[in-house]
């Protein structure tokens, strides 16, 4: 056998294992899209004709306002700390509610940056540890805090709410909240990255993904009885659920040693047997913006590969190991979506590595030498079937990115696939290298920056 030949067989190989992969996920995807249309349908048939739309701004909670507590853990946030607690304080239109803010007694900077914004809503927080520890380590500082401060005002709280330190807070959030709390054990919003025009590729990804997955996937999730994961913002615990937790965990409801603790929080609180609840609901009459949280994503490379290993060394390796695969159908089936990434990624770089080989075979057919590149029958069929089913999912993607954040965006979001392709095999590898090595065992935190026409 000579190298030509060679060459053909390896790239027919890698090519069939990788067209056989796609089949079988975009088959998965197929159905995610038949099941959030026909719910959409059905909606419009059965409860938009019958009753009118839902507004946040409508929603108003009967007698007192509720206690809320928001919980903002920060490692090294000085330069968007401040901002983002003035941003918050003078947008949010709820009438009762507290930030914790942690800081580590190793980062100064950070503790006086958060000293500067002089408010009585403000309860600083100091982790009696040298940072970074995990999030999730933070988050149990914060929420001893806040037995605390119930125990000292008698205050009763009735939801907690997760933020970052770089988060753009919608001022009709802790309102939605304290309305809906009461319905299920936790409640999550939609995330929007904001577009940040100096990384349009990087940064822009991020808009992609989360158009797609917080229109429809989190929609699906619901509609198939599954427990609906927490993005860490825009999120809220019911106060009893957290306790339970705490109750079955020393008196720490997020895991210590968990990267993702956010996604396992909301997954632990449906195991209760609680409702876990996904709201996308417009914020006024006659204006298309949503409630959602809002923020920064990384605008380099190397940032997004380091995030996206850790959410998906938290997700598919280490909450494989703590969460296993309970619960119903429905729970099974999201679990697995959640956990194909390092699969994913293998199967790219097959496809990738049998585009790169059979290109070099056509390219020495092409340049007289004596090889013959042939496909065979039934590879061809399968990379047409392939091919038809991922112009569908780029239609998906740009359509949803479209009414996310417009028709240019949207247009962005194609070629912006092969973007977020080549981050996933470098978060991959990196994720794998992590959890073999043992884990994450501290804050693999990323630079942020706060919008800088809210900070005042």
């Amino acid at each position: 056998m000579d190298a030509a030949e060679l060459l053909t067989r390896v790239a027919a190989e890698l090519a069939l294992f990788a067209g056989i992969g796609f089949l079988l996920f975009a088959i998965n995807d197929l159905a995610v899209d038949i099941i959030y249309f026909y719910r959409r349908a059905w909606r419009s048939a059965r409860i938009y004709s019958r009753y009118p739309r839902a507004f946040a701004s409508q929603l108003v909670s009967p007698g007192k306002p509720g206690f809320m507590a928001i919980l903002v853990p920060a490692w090294d946030e000085a330069a968007v700390i401040s901002s983002m607690l003035k941003a918050t304080l003078k947008r949010i239109e709820h009438s009762n509610y507290r930030i914790f803010v942690g800081y580590y007694r190793n980062d100064p900077a950070t503790a006086a940056a958060i000293a500067s914004v002089v408010d009585e809503r403000i309860e600083p927080v100091s982790v009696e540890a040298d940072g970074p520890t995990t999030k999730a380590d933070c988050l149990n500082y914060l929420y001893d805090a806040l037995i605390a401060h119930e125990l000292t005002t008698g205050q009763a709280t009735k939801a907690v709410v997760l933020h970052d330190a770089e988060d753009v807070v919608h001022p009709l959030e802790l309102s939605l909240f304290d309305r809906l709390i009461d319905r299920a054990g936790v409640i999550q919003l939609p995330v929007l990255p904001l577009i940040d025009p100096g990384s349009n590729w990087i940064s822009g990804h991020y808009c992609d993904e989360f158009a797609e997955a917080h229109a429809k996937e989190m929609v699906v999730r619901e509609a198939v009885g599954a427990s609906i994961p927490l993005a860490g913002v825009g999120c809220a615990i019911a106060r009893e659920p957290l306790a339970r937790l705490a109750a079955m965990h020393e008196g720490r409801p997020f895991v210590g040693g968990s990267m993702t603790e956010d996604y396992e929080l909301g997954l632990r609180v449906g195991a209760l047997g609680l409702k876990t609840m996904f709201v996308r609901i417009p914020a006024t009459p006659g204006d298309r913006s949503i409630v959602a949280s809002r923020g920064h994503f990384p605008s380099s490379l190397s940032v997004a590969v380091r995030q996206k290993a850790r959410w998906l060394g938290g997700i598919a390796l280490a909450g494989w190991d703590r969460l296993g695969w309970r619960g119903g159908l429905g729970e099974r089936w999201m679990r697995m979506r959640d956990r194909r990434g390092p699969l994913a990624a293998v199967l790219l770089l097959s496809a990738y590595g049998a585009a790169f080989l059979w290109s070099q075979v056509w390219l020495a057919e092409a340049l007289g030498a004596p090889v013959q590149a042939r496909l065979d029958p039934t590879l061809v069929t399968l990379l047409l079937i392939n091919a038809w089913l991922l112009a569908w999912r780029i239609f998906m993607r740009a359509c949803f990115t479209t009414s996310a954040y417009g028709l240019g965006q949207g247009l962005m979001s194609i070629p912006r696939m092969v973007v977020g392709n080549v981050i996933a095999v470098l978060a991959a590898g990196r994720a794998i290298s992590i959890h073999l090595g043992g884990g994450a065992k501290r804050w693999d935190k990323t630079t942020h920056i706060f919008p800088t026409g809210l900070s005042a």
